[in-house]
């Protein structure tokens, strides 16, 4: 298990982190870890999902996160975008995640739990549903092994496959604009209401929340500075393969991630790239375990003064392209001039256009998923509503 960041995993058996009050606790109650269970698709993998891994993880010391297969996905919600291996793999990449358990089961129990010896699960407040309408939740809630975090607003699986199908420009920096608004009603929303959990709504990037996902850890001596540079745009395991693999190229890696600008990503990759903008792109890769830091906004020539300024010992690109710079010049001349550049082949050739092009292939079944998956939720929203009238027309009559 890569201990990286200011995260460092408990491994069952190790002390937990003190507490107050530790000091008048027996030995075997301070050494007691507590475990803690998340489950669910992770298809397409944001940053949204590694937030509620994070406030999970804060709320123990061991977290196991159990992945649902293709073939439960598909019975309960519609097809995914992504196969379960990736989605393995993905999951394992987030720095939080002590532990994964393949195909787990799509409704949570207390057997499952118990299984894997947990203490308790943890959820968005959000609602997911079975394929029949039902809490997936309902028996782990009853039975008080439920805690619930808060939903990452600005970002959802359905927002981000209508920014694929809008061929725009604009769509990462004006959420206001009219086409926009309307494919992605069109896109997430049925005949009638509006979820507040499937809506897209405008992500407000904090200087608290960089610091919650960045790691906090300085290089230390005898750590070799390695610098990769890009958009890594709808952050995929194409990329988690390639910085696995930058990451095995010292014994003691310290990965610096160069994000570059917006306008940056779309002058060399032009389309509605990138589909991410820069804040939203910068969680997505400080929350991956191979990363230490990010540079946000990098300058796409990677030139003397960068290289000084980390103290950079290596320089690595994928076997993708690379776009000249704007003068036509090589981005790498520095660092091949110095002798500390480096191809590194991740064996994965996946890119984002990929991916888009997976969206754009499938589109009517993804809009029939999301859809459906509105519809529930808007039964569900005006089942509560209705619960709560009944309930307050009971105290009414109770009070008189």
């Amino acid at each position: 298990m890569i201990k990286n960041g200011h995260h460092a995993a408990h491994e069952p058996g190790c002390e937990a982190a003190a507490k107050p009050g530790d000091s008048v606790r027996s030995p075997e109650k301070r050494k007691r870890v507590v475990r803690l269970w998340c489950d669910g698709c992770y298809d397409m993998v944001h940053y949204g999902h590694s937030n509620q891994l994070r406030q999970a993880k804060a709320m123990g010391d061991y977290l196991i996160v159990g992945v649902h297969t293709d073939a439960e996905i598909s019975k309960h919600k519609g097809p995914p975008v992504f196969t379960q291996e990736e989605r393995y793999k993905m999951v394992r990449a987030i720095k939080w995640v002590d532990e994964i358990v393949e195909g787990a089961p799509y409704v949570t129990t207390l057997e499952t739990l118990d299984k894997y010896n947990c203490d308790f699960c943890v959820h968005g407040d959000d609602i997911t549903l079975t394929v029949d309408g039902k809490d997936t939740y309902e028996e782990v809630k009853r039975e008080g092994r439920y805690r619930e975090c808060k939903r990452t607003q600005g970002v959802s699986t359905t927002d981000l496959v209508g920014r694929m199908l809008l061929m725009t420009k604009a769509h990462h920096s004006n959420m206001d604009n009219p086409d926009y608004q309307q494919h992605t009603d069109n896109f997430g929303k049925g005949p009638k209401g509006h979820s507040p959990w499937t809506g897209v709504s405008q992500f407000l990037q904090t200087s608290q929340k960089i610091i919650q996902f960045a790691s906090g850890k300085e290089p230390q001596p005898g750590d070799s500075i390695i610098y990769v540079a890009g958009a890594f745009d709808l952050f995929h395991i194409g990329h988690v393969d390639f910085l696995e693999m930058v990451y095995k190229q010292a014994e003691r890696p310290y990965v610096i991630v160069g994000l570059h600008f917006d306008q940056e990503v779309n002058r060399y990759k032009g389309k509605n790239y990138p589909i991410m903008n820069i804040h939203e792109r910068t969680l997505s890769v400080l929350a991956c375990r191979y990363v230490s830091e990010v540079v946000i906004g990098a300058p796409y020539a990677v030139g003397k003064d960068l290289l000084d300024h980390f103290k950079v010992d290596l320089v690595c690109h994928g076997k993708t392209e690379v776009f000249p710079d704007k003068d036509g010049s090589d981005p790498y001349a520095e660092p091949k001039k110095r002798g500390i550049f480096r191809t590194v082949d991740s064996g994965n050739g996946l890119t984002t256009d990929d991916i888009v092009q997976r969206i754009i292939a499938n589109r009517l079944q993804f809009e029939a998923r999301n859809q459906k998956k509105e519809a529930k939720e808007m039964a569900v929203i005006e089942a509560m509503r209705k619960r709560e009238e009944e309930q307050n027309e009971a105290i009414c009559l109770h009070k008189n």
